[in-house]
């Protein structure tokens, strides 16, 4: 590891990918056990860390770079869920990607995604390139909903998550 840049061979030597997780290859110092699933769990926000030569890494970045042999921007969890790092569940994204596909937020109080109620009306916005645009204003939650629904999958595409 020439300067500190990690490469695809580094992490290939150092560990042993299966459904998701990496096992040690090598005894890099007395606490680690070859064999031994690698990297901290943090329960604050559900991802679990790698250090490696003074570099802390999350475990979904370090399987793209084995898998992939570079380090995207952003690692998006396809399903949402950060604990499932099988390399069938990562893609490269941008950050406004990675944003567009997140459940709803646990303080939304339509429990619809870019769906609230304002004026006796409810109201989808939605953003598109940082920018919020305004869809539109319903009187009916299912009509609004629907087009909550409708605009994300045109506006985010593959990363339009509804849940």
């Amino acid at each position: 590891m020439a300067d500190n840049i990690l490469l695809q061979k580094d992490v290939k030597r150092l560990f042993l990918y299966q459904d998701g997780n990496l096992y040690w290859k090598v005894k890099t110092n007395p606490r680690v056990n070859i064999g031994a699933k690698a990297g901290n769990f943090n329960k604050n926000n559900q991802r679990t860390y790698i250090r490696i030569n003074k570099i802390t890494y999350g475990l979904h970045r370090l399987i793209f770079l084995y898998h992939y042999g570079w380090f995207p921007t952003e690692v998006d969890h396809i399903d949402t869920c950060r604990t499932n790092n099988t390399i069938e569940n990562l893609r490269e994204a941008t950050r406004s990607q990675n944003q567009h596909n997140k459940r709803v937020q646990i303080n939304n109080t339509s429990g619809v995604k870019n769906v609230s109620f304002v004026k006796n009306r409810w109201v989808v916005k939605l953003k598109v390139k940082r920018k919020q645009i305004h869809i539109g204003r319903f009187k009916d939650f299912e009509l609004a909903e629907l087009v909550a629904i409708m605009a994300r999958e045109k506006y985010h595409g593959d990363f339009a998550q509804h849940g």
